[in-house]
């Protein structure tokens, strides 16, 4: 048997319990039950606090996986500074001028490049890791023969 009561809400929550329920496509009365429910549970909190450790514990992963594509751009971009300061011999004054024109022509190219790439979804990492992960194969194709 089921007890009748009569409440007030706010305008505002009125509103947002009707919506609610209409996308959901129940009874606002089943709305409130469950929420009343969820609330008195004794387990309630511990429910809630297993729902957020989940997500802490997926947002850590993202935040591992973004610090590793950080790291793995730093060391590609270190890697091609210290190659480049290395191996390019300074430009005579008379050559300056040409220089920096084709330079720019070259950087302008590999921002477009940079956007085709963007645009097609592969990035440094992913062919780090596909690199890495084949290396294995290789090195024991090496050693068999």
């Amino acid at each position: 048997m089921r007890t009748k009561h009569t409440f007030r809400l706010p305008p505002d929550l009125a509103l947002q319990l009707a919506d609610y329920a209409q996308r959901k496509r129940v009874p606002q009365a089943l709305v409130v039950e469950t929420a009343l429910a969820s609330l008195l549970s004794p387990d309630g909190a511990d429910r809630l606090e297993a729902a957020l450790a989940r997500r802490l514990d997926r947002m850590t992963r993202q935040i591992q996986t973004l610090e590793r594509h950080v790291t793995i751009t730093n060391e590609a971009l270190a890697l091609f500074v210290r190659f480049w300061l290395t191996s390019t011999p300074p430009l005579p004054d008379t050559a300056q001028a040409a220089a920096q024109t084709k330079g720019r022509e070259r950087y302008d190219g590999f921002l477009e490049a940079l956007g085709r790439r963007l645009a097609r979804g592969r990035t440094l990492a992913d062919e780090v890791v596909r690199d890495i992960a084949a290396e294995p194969d290789s090195a024991s194709e090496t050693e068999a023969s």
